[in-house]
């Protein structure tokens, strides 16, 4: 079998051709769907999609730059600093190329990005279980009950983009590519943390890895990892240790750079981007507001069955991620998961964001995706076909109710 570390660019688009078109299937069924809802009820679907909620926050900093802040009655302080500027950057960049507004230029950034997110989840569960899983992963990614946000002007796309050609430049041994693509998700979102750990957990087992293997055979009991059960573990390393040392060195640049940036920016130091998101009431609490939250819903009975839903949703997730564990997915995708689910679930956040803030963590979907792809076709495309239609509906009627905060 041809290693895909070697595979030109062409073969690999081609390989993935039936994901992408699949997932273009998807989200133009949502975008028509939240198309006929929204003229059903008198607003703008190209509003809804590039200027309402954090997209008029990106699109203020393309268009004025950073410094803009609204203060609340209750004392809050809402500052821009808290939005990361890859995005804008990008705004203000396609904009000042095309005729488009900074909104529209952020709409036509997400929707590329989202193209670019599949192709890259499509590669790394090919990378590691075959063009099958792939296509399952690339579907199942998109009808997300939150996958209408994949359409928006926001950073979910870009972020996962990036993160997921990340870590196949770290399953394929291209490090310097992987630290590349860690700094630039690192100045997407806050979460781009993950991908920097597990570029580099990766570096740190393969350098480990090599040392044992250059070890006489009777020097060295140790086994080998648990993670290594599949043929895309084997390529991590390389006959030169420089690109590893180089990616490592790269990868927190886009993160730590941003935020010491802010700290000097607002006076506070390296903290001072913390003080930026307590502003809105953004911290990390180990899941402490998350519990009380979930717990005050069953103060009522038919607030309580929403959190018996919440529970179950929690529990899905912690038991995905265990399947994941023992199904020896790669250390990169263990840990980049890992760091993303624990964000998402442990912070202190909004709790309306948490789905979207989940949605990055893809190879949570890899176990669903096996599943799909070992039943036959007609089963699995039934299967998506009528969860794509019920996501459609939901992401119509989410945009027009409360939307993503």
């Amino acid at each position: 079998m041809t290693d895909l570390a070697t595979r030109p660019a062409a073969p690999l688009l081609r390989r993935a051709a039936p994901a992408l078109l699949g997932y273009a299937a998807v989200r133009a069924l949502g975008l028509v769907v939240l198309a006929v809802w929204s003229a059903a009820r008198d607003t703008s679907a190209l509003t809804l999609l590039s200027a309402r909620w954090d997209s008029l926050w990106y699109t203020r900093v393309a268009e004025l730059g950073y410094g803009y802040e609204v203060r609340l009655p209750n004392g809050d302080i809402h500052s821009n600093l808290a939005f990361f500027p890859l995005l804008p950057w990008l705004e203000r960049a396609v904009s000042a190329v095309t005729p488009l507004s900074y909104a529209h230029a952020g709409l036509a950034v997400g929707t590329l990005a989202s193209l670019a997110a599949a192709w890259g989840i499509f590669a790394v569960a090919d990378r590691v279980y075959g063009p099958r899983v792939g296509v399952c992963a690339v579907l199942l990614w998109a009808v997300l009950p939150v996958g209408v946000v994949q359409s928006m002007a926001y950073t979910e796309s870009l972020f996962t983009a990036l993160a997921a050609w990340s870590l196949y430049a770290v399953l394929t041994g291209r490090w310097v590519a992987a630290g590349v693509l860690a700094a630039l998700a690192g100045l997407t979102r806050p979460v781009g943390l993950a991908v920097v750990a597990a570029v580099w957990a990766a570096a740190i087992v393969s350098y480990v890895r090599e040392r044992r293997s250059a070890l006489p055979r009777a020097e060295d009991p140790t086994p080998r990892p648990p993670f290594v059960r599949n043929r895309s573990a084997e390529s991590w390393g390389g006959a030169r240790s420089w690109p590893r040392a180089l990616g490592m060195l790269l990868a927190p640049l886009g993160a730590v750079g941003y935020v010491l940036w802010v700290g000097r920016r607002t006076g506070k130091g390296p903290l001072g981007y913390l003080d930026v998101q307590a502003g809105w009431r953004n911290g990390f609490d180990g899941g402490y507001a998350f519990a009380r939250f979930v717990a005050d819903k069953f103060t009522s009975f038919p607030s309580a069955l929403a959190g018996v839903g919440l529970i179950i949703g929690v529990a899905s997730i912690i038991w995905l991620y265990a399947v994941c564990v023992r199904q020896g997915q790669p250390l990169p995708l263990l840990v980049y998961a890992g760091v993303v689910t624990a964000l998402a679930l442990c912070a202190s956040s909004y709790f309306g964001s948490k789905p979207r803030l989940l949605m990055p963590a893809f190879p949570l979907l890899l176990p669903l995706s096996r599943a799909l792809a070992g039943a036959r076709p007609p089963r699995s495309a039934t299967i998506l076909g009528g969860v794509a239609v019920v996501s459609a509906v939901y992401g119509a009627f989410w945009l027009n109710g409360s939307g993503p905060p």
